[in-house]
């Protein structure tokens, strides 16, 4: 094999990570898709309600529209119209800081805390569905988990 034959091998389709990353990626979103839509929700959407039953839990200091893009790395013209929606479904609440009326609050609704409870059997049913071993999943969620901490590093 030539240098060549080597860059050429480096350009393709197959051999890119970032491709393999963001096929895998859309295919799980289409994977998600069913359980979403007995749901009513989007993957975005589904990925706010995590973080808000996650502070449920145990809250930040500042429950916020900038904490909730911080934790999952969107800015808050994405944010806006997904909280806005998940408002409109009656599953979260979002009131202004009356010290900082820039700062908005987050809180589930009644509807947002019930539905963590119809989640968990869906989430169960997709994970025995995709045949994985649950340790081989574990093992690439900590792999994705590194390289994501590394590239976030880098900007």
């Amino acid at each position: 094999m030539t240098l060549l034959d080597d860059v050429e091998a480096q350009l393709q389709l197959d051999n890119q990570l970032c491709f393999k990353l963001y096929a895998a990626s859309r295919a799980v979103t289409r994977a998600y898709k069913p359980m979403l839509d007995e749901l009513g929700l989007t993957y975005p959407q589904y990925l706010a309600m995590l973080v808000l039953w996650e502070w449920q839990a145990n809250p930040p200091a500042q429950p916020t529209v900038k904490a909730l893009g911080e934790r999952l790395l969107l800015d808050s013209g994405t944010l806006t119209p997904l909280l806005k929606r998940l408002e409109q479904l009656g599953l979260v609440l979002r009131q202004r800081s009356p010290q900082d009326e820039r700062e908005v609050h987050l809180r589930l609704s009644e509807a947002g805390v019930a539905l963590r409870q119809r989640v968990l059997p869906l989430k169960g049913r997709l994970l025995c569905d995709s045949g994985f071993d649950l340790a081989e999943l574990e093992g690439l969620r900590h792999s994705l988990g590194g390289l994501l901490e590394r590239l976030t590093a880098l900007s």
